[in-house]
């Protein structure tokens, strides 16, 4: 069954929100900001460890990076065009518009958990090539076990910033959902070297989700979302430059 695969990892999100919550009824303020900084520096290890697995490579028997012109080719672009989008602000403000349908007014954290963790869960190779492969040959296996990742990454979220990361499960259905339904068009564009790129630029963003939520920056990432379709781009640009 086609689309299956986004059901469970929505499934996958729902659950660890719930068990989120039953933990965050336990914990006074303390214990919440220790979990914050415990999410930051979680997300931070995250966004590094999918970076240099993309930037390094073993050439001639020596550790060499790779690819730096092409992060620049896709954030400058990506981040111009964020900006003139302003997505950061639209994303807020459906934040807020969700905080208020679900009765959540008093909830403070309630716009940072749903921004958060919907960049967290969202971006990424690992979204986008388990819903293609879910739409072209109903393979959910890569979704079935971001499900499981997701669950546990909301999880920690949810305890520390609230029922606002539960939310993200909207953004992340709609998402890839989309990615399911347009697979025949998109899979052919993601070669090797695209879902390389897909996946250095995607980490990138991971981790500058986690300066905010371990220094509170703001890193305005949402508006850096286009970077990943620029990435893309990139894999079929024919310089060398950019490998």
């Amino acid at each position: 069954m086609r689309g299956l695969g986004t059901f469970i990892n929505c499934f996958g999100v729902l659950v660890g929100g719930a068990l989120g919550l039953c933990l965050r009824k336990g914990l006074d303020g303390r214990y919440r900001s220790s979990l914050i900084t415990v999410c930051g520096l979680s997300t931070l290890l995250l966004g590094i460890a999918g970076t240099l697995e993309e930037m390094l490579a073993i050439k001639g028997g020596v550790l060499a990076s790779h690819k730096t012109m092409m992060i620049l080719f896709s954030l400058v672009p990506g981040a111009i065009t964020g900006e003139a989008l302003n997505i950061e602000k639209h994303i807020e403000e459906f934040g807020h518009w969700v905080k208020l349908r679900s009765g959540s007014g008093n909830d403070a954290c309630f716009v940072d958990g749903f921004v958060s963790t919907s960049l967290t869960i969202c971006i990424g190779a690992m979204a986008v090539v388990g819903s293609i492969e879910d739409g072209l040959n109903g393979d959910f296996s890569t979704l079935a076990a971001k499900a499981v990742l997701d669950l546990i990454i909301v999880l920690v979220l949810t305890s520390s910033l609230g029922k606002g990361c539960i939310f993200a499960v909207i953004p992340l259905g709609l998402f890839q959902g989309s990615v399911t339904l347009l697979a025949g068009v998109i899979g052919p564009l993601l070669t090797a070297e695209a879902v390389s790129n897909l996946s250095l630029v995607g980490s990138m963003l991971i981790f500058c989700v986690g300066v905010n939520l371990m220094f509170d920056k703001k890193i305005r990432v949402a508006n850096l979302l286009p970077s990943l379709l620029f990435a893309v781009g990139c894999a079929f640009i024919p310089l060398k430059i950019l490998k």
